[in-house]
């Protein structure tokens, strides 16, 4: 199974140029991962899938100006239908067990820069994600996010004024 293809990506218009792979175990059935994002001009785009179990896997829109800011979408990504997530620059992603012994793998345009990373917390009620299980197993990292209200706007990728369509 080919899993990326730079040629499709790039005619696409997304990203072709990944930095970085990365790999997250997840023992337990419920493990909320809180919604992750590297701070502005650093932002990166992800290509998400899970390669073994299931994950309920968010993206939440935090570009400022974009008629979508705050709003998330979700997939159900599993080691059986292969499904992909492609998240883009001026997101936050996060993700829930549905299984356990869950494998998630990530592709990541822009090298980590753990002074650069930030998020946003699992139950922000403005956003308002619709998490399929109570979550278990967060992080105390996770636990002490903040709202998205509350982190610094200059910290985010601007959504273009030039009316591009999202």
């Amino acid at each position: 199974m080919r899993t990326f293809c730079k040629q499709e990506f790039e005619e696409a218009g997304l990203c072709g140029d990944f930095a970085q792979a990365s790999v997250s175990f997840n023992k337990e059935p419920g493990t909320l991962r809180a919604l992750h994002f590297q701070s502005h001009p650093y932002m990166e785009d992800r290509l998400v899938r899970c390669i073994s179990g299931a994950v309920f896997d968010v993206a939440v829109d935090i570009r400022p100006g974009s008629k979508t800011f705050g709003k998330w979408h979700a997939s159900e990504l599993t080691s059986k239908n292969g499904l992909q997530l492609y998240i883009p620059k001026g997101f936050a992603h996060g993700f829930q067990t549905l299984t356990a012994e869950t494998i998630v793998s990530y592709q990541m345009a822009v090298a980590f820069k753990p002074e650069l990373t930030s998020g946003i917390r699992w139950n922000d009620p403005e956003i308002d994600v619709d998490w399929p299980r109570t979550p278990t197993n967060q992080s105390p990292r996770d636990l002490s996010l903040p709202f998205l209200a509350d982190i610094d706007q200059s910290y985010l990728m601007r959504y273009p004024a030039s009316g591009a369509a999202e």
